[in-house]
C-alpha cells in the first residue's frame, strides 16, 4: 500500500466526500447525494481510520480488502470499522457509483456516556469484512430509521439534549446490529456446523502433532486464522454453538487429552506438561486442578 489516507477525524472524511460538516464528532453521509468529486478515491490505496465508521452498502461493484481478504459488497450489507483499522481499496467497476450510507463518529463523542463504557461488547467492530452483516429488507428499514433520527438531530441547532439523543440512537443502532448478527449466526447454521467440525479436527490434529512443543498451548487466534475468520467472529461463533468461549472450549479439549496422558506410567508429569505446550509444569498443574478439582498427580493416584 503506497498511498494511505489517514482519516483522523469525522471532518477529514466529510472533506474527502465533499460533504458538509454538521457536527465535528459525528456525520452521516448519503452516497446518493454526493457530488461527482465526492466519490473519487482513485488516488488512494487504503484508508486508515482514527474514528468509528459504519458503512451500509446497497450495490455491488465496490471491492475492498481487509485483513488480506477480498470482499464484494452485497445489497444491504453493513461493515464496521473501529479506530486504528485500515481498509484497503481493491478496485472499482468502471460504472461503479456508490449507493448507501456511511456513519462516522469519533471516540470523543462517547466520553462520559454509558455507551463509551460498553463499546468493547460490540465485537463486530473487530470482524473481518467477509464477516459483514447482511440485512433483510425489514432489518434495513430499522437501520435507515435510526440513521434518519441521528441525521435529524445533526440538522438541529445544538443544545443540551443533542449529545444524549445522538449517542442514544447510536447505541440503539448497535444493539439492533447485535440482534441481527444473532439472527445471521442462526441462518448460517450449516456453515457454522462445518466451521465447528473443522475446528474440532484442527484441535485434534494439534495435539497429535509436535505443534504444542514448537508453538505452545493452542490459541484462539491460531484456529481462527486457519478457518479464515477473525478472532472475534470465531469466538462469537463458538460461544453461540457451544455455550463456551473459544478459550474455554480449547482448554476443555486440552484437559481431555491431559487426563488420558496422565495415566502413561512411562512419562513424568513435567514431560506431559511439555508435550501439551506448557513452558512451565506448574502452569499445567494449576490449570488441571482448576478444571478437574485435583492436581494431575492426585488424579493419577485416585484412578
Amino acid at each position: 500500500m503506497d498511498k494511505i489516507l489517514y482519516i483522523k477525524s469525522v471532518s477529514d472524511y466529510c472533506k474527502l466526500r465533499n460533504w458538509e460538516v454538521l457536527h465535528p464528532l459525528v456525520a452521516i453521509i448519503d452516497f446518493d447525494k454526493l457530488s461527482e468529486e465526492g466519490y473519487t478515491n482513485n488516488q488512494y490505496d487504503a484508508f486508515h481510520f482514527k474514528c468509528y465508521a459504519i458503512f451500509l452498502k446497497d450495490v455491488k461493484g465496490c471491492k475492498i480488502h481487509y485483513g488480506g481478504k477480498p470482499y464484494d459488497y452485497d445489497e444491504g450489507t453493513l461493515v464496521f470499522m473501529a479506530p486504528n483499522q485500515t481498509i484497503e481499496l481493491g478496485g472499482f467497476d468502471p460504472d461503479y457509483v456508490p449507493k448507501g450510507y456511511a456513519m462516522l463518529f469519533h471516540p470523543d463523542l462517547l466520553l462520559g456516556t454509558e455507551l463509551g463504557k460498553k463499546m468493547h461488547i460490540y465485537n463486530f467492530f473487530a470482524y473481518s469484512s467477509n464477516e459483514a452483516l447482511h440485512l433483510s429488507a425489514k432489518e434495513r428499514k430499522v437501520i435507515l430509521s435510526l440513521l434518519e433520527k441521528i441525521q435529524f438531530e445533526l440538522e438541529q441547532n445544538l443544545d443540551k439534549h443533542s449529545k444524549k439523543l445522538i449517542v442514544a440512537n447510536i447505541e440503539l443502532f448497535l444493539d439492533y446490529c447485535t440482534r441481527f448478527y444473532d439472527r445471521q449466526f442462526l441462518t448460517r447454521e450449516i456453515e457454522n456446523i462445518s466451521s465447528m467440525q473443522e475446528f474440532d479436527q484442527f484441535l485434534n490434529d494439534y495435539f497429535t502433532s509436535d505443534k504444542p512443543q514448537k508453538h505452545g498451548t493452542p490459541t484462539v487466534g491460531y484456529f481462527a486464522e486457519r478457518l479464515n475468520l477473525s478472532s472475534n467472529y470465531f469466538g462469537d461463533l463458538v460461544k453461540k454453538e457451544t455455550g463456551k468461549s473459544a478459550q474455554e472450549y480449547i482448554q476443555s479439549k486440552l484437559i481431555e487429552v491431559a487426563k488420558e496422558r496422565v495415566f502413561d506410567p512411562t512419562k513424568s508429569l513435567s514431560e506431559i506438561a511439555f508435550e501439551l505446550g506448557f513452558k512451565y509444569p506448574q502452569h499445567f498443574t494449576r490449570l488441571f486442578k482448576q478444571r478437574v478439582g485435583h492436581s494431575p498427580r492426585e488424579f493419577r493416584d485416585l484412578n
